[in-house]
């Protein structure tokens, strides 16, 4: 019976192995999906950040971007720690899952959080950053930004053109009579900001706020889903390791 048993329990520890391999290696795989959406979040239209005054968005994408970096590692880290059967390394391991679990669920739920407050975020805050702070000294990212939102979903001001009749950059000297942006045009070119009529510029209902709310909320929802779905298959590795370090040995001290 005890010889039997011994070689039930070196079965059981094999396919635990080979399971927690098998694991790592699709964990490590995954590590990559998560840095690299949380770089794409930070890379595809960043400037975009800039006109934003809460910093949540950009934390969400930077936790994702630490997580998938520490997953790649803890992957590596797990398959030593399944082939060399060292329970030491498997509580390290178990340890660096935990921690990558707690970053993950962050940034779901920052991302989820957000989701809720961006459109009354939006409302207070965008028309004032776009009128104040376009073509000022020391804006030049807010410039880039506003200038790319116009031309990408082809709007022009926060809610509507009118909202740049208050603009800093209109009412002084340096706009040189224009009404609007250049980037406000359907066809850019120099001074044809001085024509704001229909033909000319873009006149989109609900303004460049409805398009970049969109946006951002499409990139919430990816961002959310891929940190909460990763961490949730994580619960399998920390179960994986759990049964493997409560199969191996004790290791003499």
């Amino acid at each position: 019976m005890g010889v039997y048993e011994e070689k039930k329990e070196a079965c059981g520890t094999i396919c635990l192995k080979y399971l927690l391999f098998t694991f790592n290696f699709l964990f490590w795989l995954a590590g990559g999906v998560v840095m690299a959406v949380g770089v794409w979040t930070l890379a595809e239209k960043s400037d975009y950040i800039s006109l934003l005054s809460s910093k949540t968005y950009a934390a969400s994408a930077y936790i994702l971007v630490l997580a998938g970096v520490i997953v790649m590692v803890t992957g590596v880290l797990g398959c030593c720690a399944t082939f060399k059967e060292q329970r030491r390394l498997l509580r390290v391991y178990f340890v660096l899952l935990l921690c990558i679990f707690v970053l993950e669920i962050l940034a779901g739920v920052l991302a989820y959080i957000y989701y809720q407050q961006l459109n009354e975020e939006l409302k207070q805050n965008l028309r004032d950053t776009m009128v104040a702070k376009y073509r000022q000294s020391n804006q030049d990212h807010v410039t880039r930004a506003v200038d790319t939102l116009q031309q990408e979903f082809k709007c022009c001001g926060s809610n509507s053109s009118s909202d740049w009749n208050t603009s800093a950059w209109i009412r002084s000297g340096d706009a040189e009579g224009r009404m609007v942006p250049d980037s406000c045009c359907k066809t850019p070119s120099e001074k044809c900001g001085l024509r704001d009529h229909p033909s000319n510029i873009y006149k989109v209902e609900g303004g460049c706020i409805t398009k970049l709310e969109e946006f951002i909320q499409d990139h919430l929802k990816i961002i959310g889903a891929v940190g909460v779905g990763i961490a949730c298959v994580q619960i399998i590795g920390m179960v994986f390791t759990c049964c493997l370090y409560r199969n191996l040995k004790a290791e003499p001290y």
